[in-house]
């Protein structure tokens, strides 16, 4: 098994790769259901990523489920990759969704919400540790948005597979998780 950043990316991109459309609505829907023995839920703002169907992220539109049917806000982005920074709207029911050159699907406009407001953020990754090390796809952004979050801002990653050993080339700007929940298991850090 690897355990540096560039040959996780890889081995874990391939596993998605090999997924069927029914394997990621079933993984999805366990991971959502999971989500509901965290002892999160007294909280009012969510952050939601919209999963690229390309890369065969998790569907969060179960944990969007969840999140409306608990009278939540839900937060989601807009991605700059300019500055490598994330712009927050709220999801309203007036909010136009549309897919950006990467494929990522994203808020046209809406109300703009500070990253300080976000109580919990639904973090993507491709791999992550048994210490909370996560890899996304390399280009900071979330790790970015999540250092302008309140230290207490709640991160949990959401994945398909169970966690690797140890990521060896962790930098010191990674933010590290405090939960991931996969369809088997849920990990606290």
């Amino acid at each position: 098994m690897p355990t540096n950043k560039k040959e996780l990316r890889l081995y874990y991109k391939s596993l998605r790769a090999a997924l069927s459309l029914d394997e990621i609505e079933e993984k999805s829907l366990a991971v959502a259901n999971s989500l509901l023995q965290l002892p999160i839920w007294d909280r009012i703002y969510y952050h939601v990523f919209l999963p690229i169907e390309e890369q065969k992220e998790v569907n969060t539109e179960y944990v969007l489920h969840l999140l409306s049917g608990k009278d939540k806000e839900i937060v989601i982005s807009k991605s700059d990759f300019e500055t490598r920074k994330m712009s927050h709207f709220l999801l309203t029911d007036n909010t136009k969704i549309k897919k950006n050159e990467y494929n990522i699907p994203e808020p046209v406009n809406g109300l703009p919400v500070p990253s300080e407001t976000i109580e919990v953020v639904f973090v993507p990754l491709l791999a992550f540790d048994i210490f909370g090390n996560r890899i996304g796809y390399g280009k900071g952004f979330y790790d970015k948005f999540l250092a302008e979050c309140k230290p207490e801002t709640i991160k949990i990653g959401l994945s398909f597979f169970e966690a690797v050993n140890q990521i060896d080339d962790v930098f010191e700007s990674d933010v590290k998780l405090d939960y991931c929940v996969t369809p088997e298991k849920i990990y606290t850090f």
